[in-house]
């Protein structure tokens, strides 16, 4: 339908806003409003529509990370990724003869102790499409590099060893994918391992991660005699040759293979069949579909976190890492496909869509800091807009205007500069005094983005400088704790020690490591502090009364109430409640928020040992006020006390971390391993044989693990491994509960 067309003398006249407005008012039939919506609505959606340019960039753009255990070989993968793009020129390894190491682990530590420590970003091209990868390190130790790089990335490439498969960290990994909702390619590195059995790591996928997998590929050969692959969709052999494997060979599938390559082309539209309705349908009617419903239906599944393709290689042996790269390019959404929010500030935290356009206005998540020889470093994804050299940013947080005064791509340690990046990129800049997850914007909106999840730290040392007068020692632990939202450093009040906590006993190794050779500051390291906890088991009742009269106006506050335990694992954001349940106005309004400090204060230092209170709940039912003497310090006292003194009327208990340990070694030592778990209080969860190696995996208290990696070397011949993670903090026994307490007041006794 055409809009009415308008004379010159009327456009003229509507040029007045009084005739304007009386010209308007008889015309507004629901015709013209409807006309006139669908108008704007129209030039709205024009104006979020991309162009055709930028419709292309971003469906040629990729942003993955590889994730794995330690020691899968992820850094490796990542190697020939670079190599086979023509990022690098030569290979160097992970710990490699010629001294030079991987490109992605730049830092000396992590050429010498051969793991990587902190994740590296880099960028490189393929076939047209240009990636942003960021490698990330195995160990749980630094488990927070691999939660802010799920944060910020598209798709995932979980790398497995063909002969260990799933293991601890395997599944730590796999939990934060999900936490992001981050789809992923599997793909079984080590395949001329001994004992390489990919069908066996596939049914572990599906059984321990609990998400439907398929192969894509079948091996040619195993262990030592691994040649190449079969695609199972293309129907043909892929082998690479050339001194590094750079040169792709195709050729017919193996004779005696062909039964084997059908088999798991049926197994894979099965499996698809049940997670994708096209090849569902297709199933029931017994239909076969084409390579091109396969692959499409493989996409779709990703994409929907529905299912994992899973590949197969050998990245040491330079085999398999271009197919790899084609399936990041086939199967891995672009910034598009992936829905992100953010919340409007302005409007109550109402939850909005990203629009991954260069054309709408800027938003950006700092997800990781780094000091630079020019400063700091901030490395940002830029989610929303376009950022350019020269313009100006804003901090939500803190609501400071910055100018972006240099604009850089990373390529591990090494940097490139540009002008500008485009929504879906990831990019770093200078001089940016921020955190880890604030978000930016350009000032024409007030969105804040999600920031990344901290675990809790469990482990804690104190740190003395040798040297008393180091001006390094501050400066170096302000700029870790910048950097690294799980180390954390606080003063003892009591003993006025630095105490520095951590993920584990290599985390915090690490970190006074660095301080000695990045900032000469040499550190004498107490005992590791266990990060105990303290909590109720019982409803407890109070009826505290705060009365001090000093002459002049006193103080009087009273409170009446409960406390009560409450399952902390339930509310793991805040294991701790305050309610407020008094009517009636016997404790002033202005009073309720001083009463829930005292509280706070209360959590703060349990009396047993001395640790935060958690799982308790504090109810607020009833109270007294004074018109003169009561004031918020009254009842903050008031409050405080009667806490402590029901928790100490309410069975309270200590809780330890119990950490979640995983030992391999050869079977011949099993009976070695069990009888060392049994002997540190440990709970056998689950044993498995792999080969000739067994899993044995148990929960047992973070107190006894500390000097198991020598035990274990000593029981094993030095075979044997070990990897641990926090599971959750649970009662210690009631003697070791004495000790503990026994100990506490022996420590408090020397200080008096």
């Amino acid at each position: 339908m055409l809009m009415p067309r308008i004379g010159r003398g009327v456009a003229a006249a509507l040029r007045t806003p009084t005739l304007r407005s009386a010209f308007a008012q008889p015309r507004s039939t629901p015709l013209t409003v409807a006309l006139m919506s669908k108008r704007w609505e129209s030039a709205a959606a024009a104006a979020v529509q991309p162009t055709q340019e930028e419709s292309q960039r971003l469906s040629n753009l990729r942003n993955i990370g590889i994730s794995a255990h330690i020691d899968s070989g992820k850094t490796t993968v990542t190697e020939r990724i670079l190599y086979y793009t023509g990022r690098i020129k030569e290979i160097h390894e992970v710990r490699g003869k010629d001294n030079v190491g991987a490109t992605m682990d730049w830092m000396d530590l992590e050429r010498e102790k051969g793991i990587t420590i902190q994740s590296a970003a880099t960028y490189a091209q393929w076939g047209g499409t240009n990636l942003n990868i960021i490698d990330t390190p195995g160990h749980v130790d630094f488990t927070i590099e691999v939660e802010r790089a799920l944060r910020v990335l598209d798709g995932a490439v979980l790398v497995l060893c063909s002969v260990s498969g799933v293991q601890s960290q395997t599944i730590t990994v796999d939990r934060q994918m999900r936490r992001y909702n981050v789809p992923r390619i599997s793909f079984i590195n080590k395949m001329d391992r001994a004992g390489a059995n990919p069908s066996r790591i596939i049914d572990q996928i599906r059984h321990k991660l609990k998400i439907p997998a398929a192969a894509l590929q079948v091996p040619i050969g195993s262990e030592d005699a691994f040649e190449g692959v079969v695609d199972v969709l293309a129907n043909r052999a892929v082998y690479n040759r050339g001194t590094r494997g750079e040169d792709i060979v195709y050729g017919e599938v193996p004779a005696h293979m062909v039964e084997t390559v059908n088999a798991a082309r049926e197994e894979l539209i099965a499996t698809l069949a049940e997670v994708d309705d096209e090849i569902g349908e297709l199933f029931i009617e017994e239909k076969v579909p084409t390579e091109q419903q396969i692959r499409a239906a493989v996409r779709r599944a990703t994409i929907a976190r529905k299912f994992t393709p899973v590949l197969m290689g050998s990245a040491i042996k330079d085999k398999g890492v271009q197919q790899l790269l084609d399936a990041v390019i086939s199967y891995l959404p672009n910034p598009t496909e992936i829905t992100n929010t953010m919340l409007d500030i302005d409007n109550d935290e109402k939850v909005l869509e990203v629009i991954p356009h260069s054309n709408q206005p800027f938003v950006g998540l700092a997800f990781k800091l780094e000091e630079g020889k020019y400063g700091q470093l901030t490395y940002i994804r830029v989610y929303q807009g376009r950022l350019e050299k020269g313009q100006f940013a804003y901090h939500v947080k803190t609501g400071k205007k910055i100018k972006i005064a240099r604009l850089v791509r990373m390529h591990s340690n090494s940097m490139e500069d540009v002008d500008s990046v485009g929504a879906g990129e990831i990019c770093a800049l200078f001089g940016i005094d921020c955190a880890s997850g604030d978000t930016f914007t350009d000032g024409t909106i007030n969105c804040s983005m999600s920031t990344m999840f901290v675990p809790d730290s469990v482990i804690s040392l104190s740190l003395t400088p040798k040297d008393k007068n180091a001006p390094n020692f501050s400066k170096a632990l302000n700029r870790f704790q910048r950097e690294d939202p799980t180390f954390r450093v606080h003063v003892d009040t009591e003993s006025k020690q630095t105490i520095i906590s951590g993920m584990g006993e290599l985390h915090l190794d690490i970190y006074v490591e660095r301080m000695r050779r990045e900032y000469n500051v040499d550190c004498i390291t107490g005992k590791p502090q266990v990060a105990f906890r303290e909590t109720a088991t019982s409803k407890s009742k109070f009826a505290y009364t705060h009365k001090k009269q000093t002459g002049g106006s006193g103080q009087y506050g009273r409170v009446v109430g409960y406390i009560e335990p409450i399952d902390s694992a339930q509310h793991a954001e805040l294991p701790h409640e305050f309610v407020n349940n008094v009517v009636g106005g016997n404790i002033p309004t202005q009073f309720l928020p001083a009463c829930e400090k005292g509280y706070m204060d209360g959590l703060k230092e349990g009396f047993m040992v001395g640790h935060p209170v958690v799982g308790v709940r504090m109810v607020l039912e009833d109270g007294q006020a004074h018109m003169v003497d009561s004031s918020e310090l009254a009842f903050r006292l008031a409050t405080f006390n009667a806490f402590r003194e029901a928790f100490k009327a309410s069975g309270p208990r200590i809780l330890e971390p119990v950490m979640l340990v995983e030992v391999s070694a050869p079977v011949e030592f099993q009976g070695n391993v069990l009888g060392s778990l049994n002997k540190r209080k440990g709970m056998i969860v689950d044993t498995e044989t792999q080969e000739d190696y067994c899993v044995v995996t148990s929960e047992v208290p973070l107190n006894n693990m500390f000097g198991y990696s020598t035990e274990l070397r000593s029981a094993t011949q030095g075979k044997g491994e070990f990897s641990m993670e926090y599971k959750r903090h649970s009662p210690v026994l009631h003697s070791v509960q004495e000790e503990l307490i026994k100990e506490h007041q022996a420590k408090l006794a020397e200080k008096k």
